[in-house]
Protein backbone atom coordinates (compact mmCIF):
# COMPACT_ATOMS: atom_id res chain seq x y z
CA UNK A 1 0.00 0.00 0.00
CA UNK A 2 0.94 3.67 -0.96
CA UNK A 3 0.64 6.91 0.96
CA UNK A 4 -1.11 9.41 -0.18
CA UNK A 5 -1.31 11.63 2.68
CA UNK A 6 -0.88 11.90 6.81
CA UNK A 7 -3.46 13.01 9.40
CA UNK A 8 -2.19 14.46 12.36
CA UNK A 9 -3.73 14.55 15.71
CA UNK A 10 -3.20 18.59 17.93
CA UNK A 11 -3.37 17.42 21.37
CA UNK A 12 -0.32 15.79 22.52
CA UNK A 13 1.33 15.66 19.19
CA UNK A 14 1.86 18.83 18.30
CA UNK A 15 1.08 20.71 21.41
CA UNK A 16 1.94 18.96 24.80
CA UNK A 17 -1.70 20.47 25.84
CA UNK A 18 -3.57 18.22 27.52
CA UNK A 19 -2.23 19.05 31.11
CA UNK A 20 -3.48 22.56 30.09
CA UNK A 21 -6.79 21.36 28.97
CA UNK A 22 -7.19 19.43 32.65
CA UNK A 23 -6.16 22.15 34.64
CA UNK A 24 -8.71 24.81 32.50
CA UNK A 25 -11.35 21.98 32.91
CA UNK A 26 -10.28 21.54 36.71
CA UNK A 27 -10.37 25.25 37.21
CA UNK A 28 -13.73 25.85 36.23
CA UNK A 29 -15.35 22.91 37.99
CA UNK A 30 -14.04 24.67 40.82
CA UNK A 31 -14.81 28.18 40.45
CA UNK A 32 -18.78 26.86 39.27
CA UNK A 33 -19.33 24.21 42.37
CA UNK A 34 -18.94 20.92 40.65
CA UNK A 35 -17.18 18.31 41.68
CA UNK A 36 -13.78 16.88 40.36
CA UNK A 37 -13.82 13.01 39.67
CA UNK A 38 -11.00 11.04 39.63
CA UNK A 39 -11.75 9.50 36.24
CA UNK A 40 -13.19 12.35 34.49
CA UNK A 41 -9.42 13.74 32.62
CA UNK A 42 -9.34 10.00 30.67
CA UNK A 43 -13.44 10.00 30.58
CA UNK A 44 -12.87 13.26 28.44
CA UNK A 45 -10.16 12.60 26.36
CA UNK A 46 -10.83 12.77 22.96
CA UNK A 47 -14.34 13.73 23.19
CA UNK A 48 -15.87 17.07 21.14
CA UNK A 49 -16.59 19.99 22.90
CA UNK A 50 -20.09 18.89 22.61
CA UNK A 51 -19.54 16.29 24.34
CA UNK A 52 -16.86 17.29 27.11
CA UNK A 53 -19.10 20.15 27.63
CA UNK A 54 -22.24 18.23 28.69
CA UNK A 55 -20.08 15.92 30.49
CA UNK A 56 -18.68 18.96 32.73
CA UNK A 57 -22.56 19.53 33.20
CA UNK A 58 -24.00 16.01 33.84
CA UNK A 59 -21.60 14.30 35.23
CA UNK A 60 -19.17 17.12 37.18
CA UNK A 61 -22.20 19.34 38.36
CA UNK A 62 -21.28 23.06 36.69
CA UNK A 63 -23.76 25.07 36.85
CA UNK A 64 -23.44 26.65 33.27
CA UNK A 65 -25.04 25.40 30.37
CA UNK A 66 -22.56 23.19 28.07
CA UNK A 67 -21.93 26.06 25.40
CA UNK A 68 -21.47 28.10 27.81
CA UNK A 69 -18.56 25.59 29.82
CA UNK A 70 -17.22 24.89 26.58
CA UNK A 71 -16.92 28.89 25.55
CA UNK A 72 -15.32 29.39 29.21
CA UNK A 73 -12.60 26.66 28.87
CA UNK A 74 -11.57 27.47 25.28
CA UNK A 75 -11.59 30.98 26.74
CA UNK A 76 -8.74 29.96 29.61
CA UNK A 77 -7.00 27.72 26.84
CA UNK A 78 -6.47 30.47 24.29
CA UNK A 79 -5.34 33.19 27.33
CA UNK A 80 -2.50 30.34 28.34
CA UNK A 81 -1.64 29.87 24.82
CA UNK A 82 -1.27 33.25 24.00
CA UNK A 83 1.14 33.74 26.89
CA UNK A 84 3.00 30.51 26.01
CA UNK A 85 1.95 27.90 23.36
CA UNK A 86 3.44 24.17 24.90
CA UNK A 87 4.75 23.27 20.81
CA UNK A 88 6.42 19.76 21.80
CA UNK A 89 9.89 19.73 20.35
CA UNK A 90 10.42 18.97 16.90
CA UNK A 91 6.77 19.64 15.89
CA UNK A 92 7.40 22.49 13.73
CA UNK A 93 10.19 20.23 11.55
CA UNK A 94 8.25 16.94 11.55
CA UNK A 95 5.09 18.97 10.11
CA UNK A 96 7.53 20.65 7.49
CA UNK A 97 9.42 17.19 6.64
CA UNK A 98 6.10 15.40 6.18
CA UNK A 99 4.55 18.30 3.88
CA UNK A 100 7.54 18.06 1.48
CA UNK A 101 6.19 14.79 0.69
CA UNK A 102 2.41 14.37 1.22
CA UNK A 103 -0.77 16.76 1.70
CA UNK A 104 -1.37 16.84 5.49
CA UNK A 105 -5.01 17.09 7.18
CA UNK A 106 -5.03 17.49 11.49
CA UNK A 107 -8.03 15.41 12.90
CA UNK A 108 -8.41 17.18 16.14
CA UNK A 109 -10.89 17.41 19.48
CA UNK A 110 -10.17 20.82 20.03
CA UNK A 111 -12.27 23.48 19.55
CA UNK A 112 -12.16 24.92 16.27
CA UNK A 113 -11.11 28.63 17.57
CA UNK A 114 -8.23 26.37 19.40
CA UNK A 115 -7.07 24.75 16.34
CA UNK A 116 -7.46 28.13 14.30
CA UNK A 117 -4.91 29.64 16.93
CA UNK A 118 -2.30 27.16 17.70
CA UNK A 119 -1.49 26.53 13.79
CA UNK A 120 -1.70 30.49 13.62
CA UNK A 121 0.70 31.06 16.47
CA UNK A 122 3.03 27.75 15.63
CA UNK A 123 2.98 29.64 12.71
CA UNK A 124 2.31 26.23 10.79
CA UNK A 125 -1.37 27.17 8.99
CA UNK A 126 -0.30 26.78 5.45
CA UNK A 127 1.19 23.41 5.79
CA UNK A 128 -1.80 21.60 6.34
CA UNK A 129 -4.87 21.07 3.58
CA UNK A 130 -7.34 20.21 5.55
CA UNK A 131 -7.73 20.71 9.36
CA UNK A 132 -11.17 19.28 11.35
CA UNK A 133 -12.66 19.83 14.57
CA UNK A 134 -14.20 16.92 16.31
CA UNK A 135 -17.47 19.37 17.04
CA UNK A 136 -17.99 19.54 13.12
CA UNK A 137 -18.88 15.98 12.87
CA UNK A 138 -21.39 13.97 14.85
CA UNK A 139 -18.72 11.64 17.20
CA UNK A 140 -15.85 12.81 18.78
CA UNK A 141 -13.24 9.99 19.34
CA UNK A 142 -12.99 7.11 19.74
CA UNK A 143 -15.34 6.95 16.59
CA UNK A 144 -13.66 7.18 12.95
CA UNK A 145 -15.56 10.01 12.38
CA UNK A 146 -13.25 12.74 12.70
CA UNK A 147 -10.27 10.83 10.72
CA UNK A 148 -12.57 10.07 8.24
CA UNK A 149 -13.85 13.76 7.66
CA UNK A 150 -9.99 14.78 6.65
CA UNK A 151 -9.72 11.93 4.37
CA UNK A 152 -13.08 13.32 2.94
CA UNK A 153 -11.69 17.13 2.64
CA UNK A 154 -8.25 15.85 1.51
CA UNK A 155 -9.93 14.33 -1.28
CA UNK A 156 -7.98 10.56 -0.13
CA UNK A 157 -9.47 7.00 0.41
CA UNK A 158 -8.76 6.70 4.56
CA UNK A 159 -7.20 3.41 3.64
CA UNK A 160 -4.82 5.25 1.80
CA UNK A 161 -3.74 7.94 4.59
CA UNK A 162 -1.29 7.69 7.78
CA UNK A 163 -2.52 8.66 10.95
CA UNK A 164 -0.02 10.02 14.02
CA UNK A 165 -2.32 9.69 17.55
CA UNK A 166 -0.91 10.00 21.23
CA UNK A 167 -3.68 8.52 23.24
CA UNK A 168 -5.91 5.50 23.83
CA UNK A 169 -9.25 7.05 22.10
CA UNK A 170 -7.08 8.84 19.47
CA UNK A 171 -5.52 5.43 18.51
CA UNK A 172 -9.04 3.95 18.44
CA UNK A 173 -10.58 6.49 16.18
CA UNK A 174 -7.57 6.41 13.52
CA UNK A 175 -7.62 2.49 13.58
CA UNK A 176 -11.44 2.26 12.86
CA UNK A 177 -11.31 4.58 10.12
CA UNK A 178 -9.18 2.01 8.60
CA UNK A 179 -6.09 4.01 8.26
CA UNK A 180 -2.37 3.18 8.98
CA UNK A 181 -1.95 4.31 12.65
CA UNK A 182 1.68 5.42 13.94
CA UNK A 183 1.79 5.70 17.76
CA UNK A 184 3.45 8.75 19.69
CA UNK A 185 2.88 7.72 23.27
CA UNK A 186 1.62 10.30 25.47
CA UNK A 187 3.83 10.67 28.48
CA UNK A 188 1.49 12.27 31.21
CA UNK A 189 -1.35 10.00 30.31
CA UNK A 190 -0.30 6.41 28.08
CA UNK A 191 -2.48 5.02 26.10
CA UNK A 192 -4.15 1.33 27.31
CA UNK A 193 -1.85 -1.73 25.14
CA UNK A 194 -4.81 -2.80 23.22
CA UNK A 195 -4.71 0.70 21.92
CA UNK A 196 -1.18 0.14 21.43
CA UNK A 197 -1.49 -2.38 19.54
CA UNK A 198 -3.42 -1.27 16.86
CA UNK A 199 -0.68 0.79 15.66
CA UNK A 200 1.97 -0.35 12.87
CA UNK A 201 4.96 1.91 14.56
CA UNK A 202 5.44 3.45 17.88
CA UNK A 203 7.19 6.35 17.82
CA UNK A 204 9.57 7.86 20.68
CA UNK A 205 9.73 12.04 20.02
CA UNK A 206 8.69 13.43 17.09
CA UNK A 207 12.24 13.50 15.60
CA UNK A 208 11.39 10.16 14.07
CA UNK A 209 8.16 11.39 12.40
CA UNK A 210 10.18 11.58 9.02
CA UNK A 211 9.28 10.67 5.44
CA UNK A 212 12.00 7.80 5.46
CA UNK A 213 9.62 6.35 8.76
CA UNK A 214 9.28 2.42 7.85
CA UNK A 215 5.38 2.43 8.36
CA UNK A 216 4.86 5.01 5.28
CA UNK A 217 5.97 2.55 3.63
CA UNK A 218 3.91 0.17 5.00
Amino acid sequence: MSIAAVVLDLDGVLVDSEQVWDAARRELVAERGGVWRDDATRAMMGMSSLEWSRYMHDALGVDLEPAAISAAVVEKLEQHYRRELPLLPGAREAVRALATRWPLGLASSSNREIIDLVLELAGLADAFTATVSSEEVPRGKPAPDVYLEAARRLEVAPGDCAAVEDSTNGLRAAAAAGMTVIALPNAAFPPAEEALGLATAVIGSLDELRPSLPAFAA
